[in-house]
């Protein structure tokens, strides 16, 4: 049985909210642009942090979470691009931008109590 692993879950499913509004901005707003951005950002946070899990090393795992940090930095600036272009009404943008927050502050501090650890 594998153990729960609250930042996999959390990226995983702030995946599949990206996936949806990704279709939302296509199908009802027709924008192509900045959803295929938010898209490559927002998914990728959980695919760096899957890889860093099997990361063979402590070095590789922190790359990996430092990659999975930055992507959702990303991801916090088109979700705020998206809001104030008016893409996305406020409460649905910051809905997914306290998710967002809730992973930078996950990644940020598994860095550093990762380099605390070298």
């Amino acid at each position: 049985m594998e153990r729960e692993n609250i930042i996999k879950d959390k990226s995983y499913k702030y995946a599949l909210r990206i996936i949806n509004l990704y279709k939302y901005l296509i199908e009802d707003k027709k924008e192509y642009v900045l959803s295929k951005q938010i898209l490559r950002s927002g998914t990728s946070i959980g695919a760096n942090i899957e890889e860093g899990i099997g990361s063979p090393s402590k070095k590789d795992f922190i790359n990996k979470f430092f990659v999975a940090h930055k992507e959702a930095r990303e991801s916090h600036y088109w979700i705020r691009l998206l809001r104030d272009s008016k893409y996305l009404d406020y409460k649905l943008a910051e809905s997914l931008l306290n998710d967002c927050d809730e992973i930078l502050k996950i990644t940020g501090k598994i860095i550093s109590t990762s380099r605390k650890s070298i």
